[in-house]
């Protein structure tokens, strides 16, 4: 954690270093909060960032980590018991403390001295931020399930308020899909039992859910409660230079159903055509594909928070000339994380559905979209695991969520991976044997994207396990350099030490350390700082290469010397000189994705 706070040169989301050379800092219960707040994190005592995260050490660690300790049971509402040990880092006392992210029912921790309002926190890239008003509202409404979509509209009555069409289709729906339940019902009463109506004295009334799903026009009674989309001529927004600041600016309204028809059609208007070759021929496909844009606009629409603090700001929809962007107030709800959406496209991925406007989204099943035979929603959870399949099978990058307890953020990178020079360069590298999931690792990296374990799975459909041994592999191969350690493991293309990471590996500067070593080991045998001498590869990536070879018999240990004692040296076993040697220029240099292609 410390070479990763020091090669970034600044703290992270998940890891804050303080010096707290004799006593704790003033600023350790914000950062306590703001850990269980979010996703959890680790804090470094006896780390100065100040002086570029340098191991200062702790005078006292079993006084500190006791007072740490005490901090967070009698100084934080609700009390936390994080895992905390005293460590010997470069002959220094350091205290480690893991805070786990509090469960959504007890949220928001605070810092009792200062009172909920003001003393909750979030953790926001490399600092603790202070919650707003709202955002505490939004926790705290957590808690329990929200019930404002079920909220009476006073001033409108159903005749006037919901579209006629709509409200019948709806309901013959209901009635064929739930007969037992609408038996001897009369229409109103079918409304009513569905939530989306209600009698205020002798009027019936919609609720908001209702308006929303049948309405004819909602913007009447909630004129805010609608869908924005701008887009912008740069991809950082205004044009400066001719003093543009967008190409379209469109509000859109109406019912959701409607809403989401208008908002694909205005999309498709700023959308090219780009060809794609595949095994049978070339075929056009749209920048975005439609199915991950309907399944992104509906999730916006149907799970942004109806809470009275949040009808007046609307879902925002930006496109950029390489990305999209799709924002509604209110983070996620319920037992859902960002990383169990990024989870939702892969084997791993069970099921999971949890709704904030639980009685919207069911009556949005029934609800057809315009023009359309298909409803505008499952609930079954499938809304992520269809976006992002459809984009992978355009050979796109997996979406960005971003959940910041206000708002929920979509980001759609627009680029295609596996383009033509990007095949080409991955073919450059001179890797054999890197499967199709590993090319678009490397596409990804090249694209400035960011990976972690999480974010492959959801790009490459694979389990948990196939992604560790294949991102692994690219570490020992030297394509890629791992940063960070267990769940803050995040990986970058390999870079040299005197080479700024954003600069694109060329073929020399990414060998294949296994084959290198085997070809230092031929000669001689080697300790590991000659082996990484030779190979001018990470520490690191040497390690795992000599883990690789001797768990598939090639590489030996010479005596009977411990593995981790410095004087070891390694040789080859017998089975590692018969073994056939591969030809880096054939078909099996990279994986089938990269295959077959044209120049064109």
């Amino acid at each position: 954690m410390i070479r990763t706070l020091r090669d970034q040169r600044a703290d992270n989301a998940d890891v804050e270093a303080k010096a707290s050379q004799t006593e704790l800092s003033k600023s350790v219960k914000e950062t306590l909060s703001a850990f269980a707040n979010t996703k959890g994190g680790v804090l470094l005592l006896g780390v100065a960032e100040t002086d570029g995260f340098a191991v200062v050490g702790v005078d006292n660690p079993a006084k500190v980590a006791s007072d740490l300790a005490s901090t967070c049971a009698d100084a934080m509402e609700p009390p936390l018991r994080p895992h905390i040990e005293q460590i010997r880092i470069e002959d220094k006392w350091v205290v480690v403390a893991e805070i786990e992210e509090l469960p959504t029912v007890e949220k928001p921790c605070f810092v009792k001295t200062k009172g909920m309002t003001k003393g909750s926190y979030v953790r926001v890239h490399d600092g603790d931020q202070p919650l707003s008003t709202y955002e505490v509202q939004m926790l705290i409404g957590n808690r329990t399930q929200p019930v404002y979509d079920t909220e009476v509209v006073s001033d409108a009555n159903v005749d006037d308020a919901l579209d006629a069409d709509l409200t019948s289709t709806y309901v013959s729906r209901v009635r064929a899909q739930r007969p037992t339940a609408t038996r001897g019902l009369t229409d109103d009463q079918v409304l009513i039992q569905s939530r989306l109506a209600a009698r205020d004295e002798d009027v019936l009334r919609p609720t908001l859910a209702g308006l929303l799903a049948l309405g004819r026009y909602p913007q009447q009674y909630f004129p805010q409660v609608m869908l924005t989309l701008v887009v912008y001529p740069t991809t950082d927004g205004q044009d400066l230079e001719t003093g543009v600041r967008f190409e379209d600016n469109v509000a859109l309204e109406g019912p959701i159903p409607v809403m989401v028809r208008d908002a694909l059609i205005a999309l498709r208007r700023h959308m090219s055509r780009r060809a794609v070759v595949n095994g049978v021929g070339r075929s056009d496909v749209w920048d975005y594909p439609e199915t991950a844009l309907r399944e992104a606009v509906v999730n916006a629409l149907v799970h942004r928070d109806l809470s009275p603090a949040a009808r007046g700001t609307q879902v925002q929809i930006e496109m950029y000339p390489d990305r999209l962007s799709i924002r509604n107030p209110g983070g996620l709800y319920g037992p859902i994380s960002v990383d169990k959406l990024s989870e939702a496209g892969t084997s791993d991925a069970a099921g999971m559905s949890s709704s904030r406007n639980a009685f919207l989204q069911r009556a949005l099943e029934d609800v057809q979209l315009p023009d359309d035979n298909r409803t505008v929603c499952e609930n079954r959870g499938s809304g992520i695991r269809t976006m992002l399949a459809s984009l992978r099978a355009a050979g796109m990058s997996p979406p960005r969520f971003i959940d910041s307890i206000s708002s929920f953020h979509v980001v759609v990178p627009k680029h295609a991976l596996l383009d033509n020079p990007t095949i080409r360069w991955i073919a450059s590298l001179g890797a054999n044997g890197l499967t199709d999931s590993q090319c678009i690792a490397l596409a990804m990296l090249r694209a400035g994207d960011t990976l972690d374990n999480a974010r492959y799975r959801a790009a490459t459909g694979l389990d948990s396990r196939v992604a560790t041994n294949e991102l692994q592999d690219l570490v020992v191969r030297g394509l890629v350099d791992q940063l960070g350690t267990r769940r803050w493991t995040e990986y970058r293309l390999a870079t040299d030490d005197d080479t700024e990471a954003a600069e694109l590996p060329t073929p020399a500067s990414a060998p294949n350390v296994v084959d290198l070593i085997k070809t230092a080991l031929r000669e001689q045998d080697r300790s590991r700082q000659e082996l990484q001498a030779m190979t001018a590869a990470p520490t690191q990536s040497v390690a795992r290469a000599l883990r690789m070879l001797r768990e598939d018999g090639l590489v030996r240990i010479v005596g009977n010397i411990p593995s981790r004692s410095p004087k070891v040296r390694y040789e080859l076993t017998p089975e590692a000189f018969g073994q056939e040697q591969l030809d880096f220029g054939s078909d099996e240099t990279i994986g089938s994705a990269a295959r077959g292609v044209s120049d064109d």
